[in-house]
């Protein structure tokens, strides 16, 4: 055996790792001995491996899961610029999911304390007007944890039929039939604005009932709308914002004129926690 390796009590030490964690790395893959004495089974690293041992460590503080781990350090090894780019990856998500959390204590805290009013007072809700649309659109009964990957998926298509309709006209949305929860699943329908009706139509006729596709005409109409950020369109953060609505609508006497809606104005993959993506609306009259 080489003098030099160092027992796994000593590299424990060196690299701030304890010694049952480093048996738990080694059965993962993430960090094996550079020998095992089969006679004893006592494990022994070179001090080369300290960078690595220590890497791991500060990786683990970021409560990163083991998996990403073996990710990183791996590319670390031999693309230091991929490496630093996996980690810079995981911590967008992490962040991303601070500020779901965030949004979502503070619904929370509004609902349980029964300050709902002031809760609302957080929401500019205003009015637009909003012309006449031909709308290519996609319907689907989905519940709620389906929606957010239906909704991305369906949307998508629908852009990319828009080429074939005279192009997108304005930003697309989703309407809500009816209630979407756990227990309830809509319907929900997807819709894109385009420029060319009768494209259009020809477009749907070729589809048939693939995806339940149609076009429709949406009359102008009024909405009132308040805008969100990516991290409060998280359910049930997001009900906030529509009660806020329906609270204004309410306080000035207005009725409602069509379904519920979101209204996605943003690049939603490269919009951040804190960016305002969306519009919660109602129309009014």
């Amino acid at each position: 055996m080489n003098d030099d390796l160092l027992t796994i009590g000593a590299f424990a030490a060196r690299s701030r790792l304890s010694p049952k964690a480093l048996r738990l790395y080694d059965r993962l893959g993430l960090l094996a001995p550079a020998y095992v004495d089969e006679a004893s089974g006592y494990r022994y690293y070179r001090a080369d491996q300290i960078e690595r041992a220590r890497t791991v460590a500060l990786l683990r503080q970021l409560d990163m899961p083991l998996a990403r781990i073996a990710d990183v350090v791996t590319a670390h090894e031999s693309d230091g610029v991929r490496a630093s780019a996996l980690l810079a990856d995981y911590w967008a998500g992490v962040e991303e999911r601070i500020a779901a959390q965030r949004a979502l204590a503070e619904y929370l805290r509004g609902r349980l304390s029964g300050r709902s009013s002031e809760m609302y007072g957080k929401f500019v809700v205003e009015t637009v007007d909003v012309p006449e649309q031909v709308l290519i659109t996609e319907t689907r009964h989905t519940l709620v944890d389906e929606l957010p990957a239906w909704i991305g998926a369906s949307l998508g298509r629908l852009e990319e039929a828009a080429k074939e309709c005279g192009g997108v006209t304005a930003s697309p949305f989703v309407v809500y039939h009816a209630e979407v929860t756990q227990e309830s699943d809509g319907p929900a329908e997807a819709c894109v604005p385009v420029a060319d009706e009768a494209a259009a139509r020809v477009w749907a006729e070729g589809r048939g009932r693939a995806w339940e596709t149609r076009v429709r005409v949406s009359p102008a109409q009024r909405l009132a709308y308040t805008r969100i950020t990516k991290a409060q369109v998280a359910q049930p953060q997001i009900l906030a914002a529509f009660e806020a609505v329906e609270a204004w609508i309410a306080e000035r006497g207005l009725e409602y004129a069509g379904p519920c809606r979101e209204v996605y104005f943003a690049d939603w993959d490269a919009a951040g926690p804190e960016d305002v993506v969306c519009d919660v609306a109602f129309p009014v009259k």
